[in-house]
Order: structure tokens, then sequence, then C-alpha cells
């Protein structure tokens, strides 16, 4: 999608021993110009799309850690930065999809002044990242195509 990839430093080596990146798609820093603490945030993302000098999607995989720590990644970039457009995702398998959009739709996070955390994080299966992975056009589209595969809080 000629987006760059964005990996946090403590996890980019796991990745890198399964994944091959395109050439130049990988990010080793970041393009962005923050304070020290939204950059510290930022970072810490397990992944970002990146064009240009934005944030195009921010996801934060929760396999077998707590949901809740990822959700709470989302909620303090979107409190620390309220006017930023960022399409933030928690990707998990299908049988976690409840506990996640549940806890996306907590009341703390209804309190943002960008508006309701479940406004901008969707939930997004690994099922869903596998048959987008196998789309066989997947060059020429743009992230929009994610809009199809996230799913929201009710």
């Amino acid at each position: 999608m000629k987006l760059k990839i964005w990996l946090p430093k403590s996890d980019r080596q796991r990745v890198l021993a399964v994944w091959k990146p395109e050439t130049d798609s990988l990010l080793t820093t970041l393009p962005l110009n923050y304070d020290t603490i939204t950059l510290r945030t930022i970072e810490k993302y397990d992944v970002l799309w990146i064009k240009g000098r934005s944030i195009v999607r921010a996801f934060e995989v929760e396999h077998t850690t707590s949901i809740y720590s990822g959700i709470l990644r989302m909620a303090d970039l979107m409190a620390l930065q309220p006017n930023l457009d960022i399409k933030a995702h928690i990707v998990a398998p299908a049988e976690r999809r409840e506990k996640v959009l549940q806890e996306i739709s907590r009341p703390v996070f209804a309190l943002l002044e960008k508006g309701p955390l479940k406004e901008s994080c969707t939930f997004i299966s690994y099922e869903a990242v596998t048959e987008l992975y196998l789309e066989k056009r997947l060059e020429y589209m743009n992230d929009k195509v994610l809009d199809e595969y996230q799913e929201r809080a009710e």
C-alpha cells in the first residue's frame, strides 16, 4: 500500500525473524515532531502505518497479553494529542472480540476530549488480517480497505 511501517525496537527482531519487509518500508526512526511524552507513547505501538510524516493507522496486537494495556496506549495517545486524526485498531483472535469491544466502550474512555475512544478505535480479528493479506490486489489498495475488516463497539 506504499506505506512505511514502524515496529517498536523491543519487538523488531522477533518480527523480522518471520517477516521480510519490502525495501525501505520499515522505519528505523519515526519522522514525527511531537513532545517527548507523546513520542515515547507512539514508539511503543505494536505497528504503525506511516505516510510521509503522518500516522495513518495504529495497531496494538493482543494475543496473550492484557487487552486493556493496548487500549490504554490508544487512549493515552488520544488524550495527549486530541487533534490527531489516527485510526486505531486492536488486533486479536476472534474469540477475544467481545472483550475488546467491551473494554473500548468503558465509561472512562468516553470522556476523552476528542470523543469516545470507541469512535476512533476498532477491533480487527486475526482472521480478517489473514483474509486481507491473501487479497491479490492489495498493493493497489490504500489503507481505507481496513474499514471493511474492522468492527466497532456499539
